[in-house]
């Protein structure tokens, strides 16, 4: 192991006490034999990481939700450091780095898929001698933040007491300033400093404390709960693009169905869906978004993909089914009316929360789909079977029926039997009459969806098969290969005559 080496004065940087902070007090520092974190659990990469930069002089050290995350004996998502270097310097010892982010700087050491983000020891911005390293708005958030400190300044500027723990690879202690193991023991979330002030600095702050809430099975302390509820409209401030990251964490990290309980309860959801929070209280509509999100955890329990798309098809359901019902009242044909209500609630929705134009065309695909799945009719329904979003939207049509949709349960068998290539129930279910003209090119009109000779569409080798993710990662519009080994009739073609002058 690399020894700790002392900095150079260029490095040194003037401690400045927090104000959240016991003046002079010093740090708990929990013994390797008093916690249950072993050494071959760390990710190597970050151990690397920790071991360049000590040896260059840095102080650094592990911190944050990995640390946390092991000491519940948890898998980490990934691995952080603090670090006493700067992001330049930090970009100086590793080839494979990269320097992101204006409002809070950063350095990523990419080896290979795994990143480690490495900050800088954060300080209060009171303690800034330079202008603009440090801005807050008018209404206290923050919008840079970029003083540098010292490892106590640092630890008494992060969110929550749990996630202000420091691993120190040298002796494999754990130094807590705030008295983060504690909470742990009594699986508490405790926010650090003034919960107002900190709230304001960051809004984002509330979702975090939903989000670990559920995560982690924690109460929530009491100051820390109350603010949350008399701030949540300061989420109206954050960007969309931001606010989109964030949702993805509460909802596609196994905990969707929790967090949207804490969400509900912090009155959070409002913020983030007003749209669809307006239709809660209909038990119908509650049910449909809190089974979507049962479904999206047992996905991601069994290893199975999901996608935001169809996520926020499920989220965003019941405005959109409302606003079509009205249309229809205002003389639009079905599919005309699904297909601008779908527009506006998009729309609308991106105004609080901005979500890639993939996952907003394939949320609208799945919906326009659900009045036509209604077409069981022989040849439409081999033409939907087609479709690259058949499967997305007979998954939203099963869960819609999962959901408490009774009558759509015939619809439900019959697609799953098409899919099997069985369309007995198709054939059976016309009116007997017979349309009029010739049919083009002969044949008898049960010619095999594109795909496999069953009818079960292949493309390049994989199945959107769960309607939570797309095709080779693409959104596909009008594949149309030919069944292998299958002769397609010549269409004859007829010549258009002049009209003859008048």
């Amino acid at each position: 192991m690399v020894l700790y080496a002392a900095h150079s004065p260029a490095q040194v940087v003037t401690p400045i006490q927090n104000p959240s902070s016991i003046s002079g007090s010093a740090p708990r520092i929990v013994q390797a034999s008093d916690h249950n974190i072993p050494r071959e659990r760390i990710s190597r990469n970050a151990v690397k990481v920790l071991e360049s930069l000590l040896a260059a002089g840095f102080e650094s050290y592990l911190v944050g939700g990995c640390v946390r995350d092991l000491l519940l004996d948890r898998v980490p998502k990934d691995f952080d450091v603090a670090t006493a270097a700067e992001p330049e310097q930090v970009s100086e010892l590793f080839r494979n780095c990269r320097l992101i982010g204006r409002r809070f700087r950063l350095a990523h050491v990419r080896f290979g898929r795994e990143i480690v983000e490495v900050a800088t020891f954060r300080a209060s911005h009171a303690s800034s001698d330079t202008p603009g390293d440090g801005e807050t708005n008018i209404d206290g958030r923050i919008v840079r933040d970029n003083v540098y400190g010292t490892l106590e300044d640092d630890a008494w500027r992060r969110d929550f007491t749990v996630n202000s723990l420091y691993y120190d690879i040298r002796d494999d202690t754990i130094v807590d300033h705030v008295n983060g193991m504690a909470d742990i023991e009594a699986r508490t979330l405790r926010l650090l400093g003034d919960p107002d002030t900190r709230y304001r600095e960051d809004p984002v702050r509330m979702l975090r404390a939903a989000r670990f809430a559920a995560k982690l099975d924690f109460s929530l302390e009491d100051e820390t709960a109350t603010q949350i509820e008399e701030l949540s409209y300061f989420l109206g401030e954050v960007p969309p693009a931001r606010l989109f990251d964030e949702t993805l964490k509460l909802f596609l990290s196994g905990h969707a169905e929790a967090s949207f309980d804490q969400l509900q309860r912090f009155y959070l959801f409002e913020e983030l869906f007003p749209e669809t929070a307006r239709y809660l209280e209909v038990e119908r509509a509650e049910r449909f978004v809190r089974q979507a999100l049962v479904n999206t955890d047992l996905r991601i329990a069994e290893g199975k993909p999901v996608t935001p798309g169809f996520l926020f098809a499920a989220l965003l359901w019941e405005p959109m089914h409302r606003l079509t019902s009205e249309y229809r009242g205002n003389g639009m044909s079905e599919f005309q009316a699904h297909d601008v209500a779908s527009h506006d609630v998009i729309n609308t929705q991106s105004q609080r929360i901005s979500f890639p134009r993939r996952f907003s065309l394939m949320a609208k695909d799945i919906w326009t789909m659900q009045p036509r799945l209604e077409q069981r009719k022989n040849r439409r329904a081999r033409g939907l079977l087609e479709r690259p979003r058949f499967r997305a939207a007979y998954d939203f049509l099963a869960l819609r029926c999962q959901a408490g949709d009774s009558k759509l349960k015939s619809m439900v068998d019959f697609w799953t039997k098409a899919q099997e290539g069985d369309f007995s129930q198709a054939e059976s279910s016309g009116d007997g009459k017979k349309r009029g003209g010739r049919r083009r090119g002969g044949g008898n009109g049960n010619r095999a969806p594109s795909g496999n000779a069953n009818g079960n569409r292949d493309v390049n080798g994989n199945r959107d098969i769960d309607g939570n993710r797309e095709v080779n990662g693409n959104t596909l519009a009008g594949h149309d290969s030919a069944a292998s080994g299958e002769h397609r009739p010549r269409r004859r073609r007829r010549r258009r005559r002049k009209p003859a002058a008048v």
